[in-house]
């Protein structure tokens, strides 16, 4: 009736972790109780954590994931790796200044 409708598996991880926002504040301690390839659920006590973060997770394989909140619960939130969308968005603006960047050094004759 109910089935698993994420798209990758999710493994209980139970780790504690670091996020950091963009507004230059200190990284704030959060754990990661459960992970996957596309997101994890995040439980921390900390209070305004905005909408994008970055989340630090050491260990043998650091991780280190650019996150979106898609859900929020409490004390608990699930989040969204968009790491890839950003860097994917970083390269296209690249190739775009790159193009703007040779037409306008056209050589006028």
């Amino acid at each position: 009736m109910f089935g698993e409708k994420r798209k990758s598996k999710r493994y209980s991880i139970n780790r504690v972790a670091k996020f950091v926002t963009e507004s230059g504040a200190l990284p704030r301690d959060c754990i990661v109780t459960d992970i996957s390839a596309g997101g994890a659920r995040l439980f921390t006590e900390a209070a305004n954590i905005p909408e994008q973060f970055r989340l630090l997770i050491d260990g043998d394989n650091p991780i280190r994931e650019e996150c979106r909140v898609v859900w929020r619960l409490g004390g608990e939130l699930g989040v969204a790796f968009v790491t890839r969308e950003k860097e994917r968005e970083r390269l296209t603006a690249i190739k775009e200044s790159q193009l703007h960047g040779r037409s306008s050094l056209r050589k006028v004759d």
